[in-house]
């Protein structure tokens, strides 16, 4: 990979090829992004199924990308390539999504494929959730241009993507990629020191991690535990961070009178957390918990459910900013 400087190059506007290398759940996702930015995107897998279930997610995907001002086009399939060599699909690439299955030898044996082929600027981003960064840098010869992009699934609805890379990622590059995430009607954090999981996964682990204990304690059932979170804190949090909650719920003493005003509250709580661990006993008593969910066992109704609502908040919360992106050159 060059060490060209990335602030120099605008390609990464509207218009541009990308790669998405992975067929599955999320590099479909991200696949219709970015044909609704109106992009190029060469997709490879190896299933011979991919063409299909991609232009299958591109469908469904469509009208909530419409709704969002996410879509730039009206025929994205003309600007659809399918292959099934990824030297093939990244050559002429502006940017690289890496979504292929979290297995490290796997992901080492893509980078050392396409590492030789890829244009000198290109910028290369791994969706990984379970895998760190300086894992996956060790299948580059030269990681300067590779960073990590993890999206919060589904990509194409949800804005999050975290953005991380460190003392062997090139000057710039982090920032570059910000920028062209955004671009496409992301919105960015930077992860600045390297921990499993990254920032939300580990945030959403805490709170599933109390949640599982409280259901083990006999506190509450799963059902009412998710209502609690979704008829609750869950509407606060699609719209402010905690932090920035708790400084509202201090009143015009803001954060400093709440922290006065609450510290032996929390400080309690916290001691009393539970620590369950996810063994065959826990994870049957989750899934006996949601027998009561509507179409629980219809696993496409109720993500079409998911979808809907989320894409009625993220109108509201991120409308405006998604559909109105400015140019990762800028």
């Amino acid at each position: 990979m060059s060490h060209s400087d990335p602030n120099n190059d605008s390609r990464a506007s509207s218009g541009g090829r990308v790669a998405t290398l992975g067929g599955g759940l999320i590099g479909r996702s991200w696949t219709a992004l970015f044909l609704a930015a109106g992009k190029s995107v060469a997709v490879y897998d190896p299933d011979p199924a991919t063409e299909a279930r991609v232009k299958g997610t591109i469908e469904e995907a469509w009208p909530v990308l419409t709704a969002l001002g996410l879509a730039k086009t009206e025929a994205p399939e003309a600007e659809l390539v399918i292959c099934d060599d990824p030297r093939v699909a990244v050559e002429g690439a502006e940017f690289v999504q890496e979504s292929i299955p979290e297995r490290i030898a796997l992901k080492h044996e893509l980078y050392k494929v396409i590492e030789p082929t890829l244009p000198e600027n290109t910028v290369v981003a791994s969706s990984t959730s379970g895998l760190t960064l300086s894992e996956l840098q060790g299948g580059w010869r030269s990681p300067t241009r590779f960073v990590l992009g993890h999206p919060f699934n589904p990509p194409h609805l949800i804005p999050l993507v975290e953005v991380m890379g460190n003392e062997l990622t090139g000057p710039g590059i982090v920032d570059w990629t910000r920028r062209f995430y955004e671009s496409v009607g992301k919105v960015t954090i930077e992860v600045k020191r390297e921990v499993p999981g990254h920032v939300a996964n580990r945030l959403q682990a805490a709170l599933w991690r109390e949640a599982i204990h409280l259901v083990n304690e006999g506190v509450a059932t799963v059902i009412d535990i998710d209502t609690a979170v979704s008829s609750g804190p869950g509407l606060r949090w699609a719209v402010m961070g905690p932090t920035t909650l708790f400084h509202l719920g201090g009143d015009d003493g803001g954060l400093t009178t709440f922290c006065e005003r609450y510290s032996d509250s929390f400080n309690r709580w916290w001691d009393d957390l539970g620590r369950p661990h996810m063994d065959d006993a826990t994870a049957a008593r989750l899934v006996e918990g949601l027998s009561a969910v509507a179409d629980r066992d219809d696993i496409t109704a109720l993500a079409a459910k998911r979808d809907d609502l989320l894409t009625a908040v993220v109108a509201a919360t991120h409308g405006g900013r998604r559909g109105d992106s400015s140019e990762a050159g800028a």
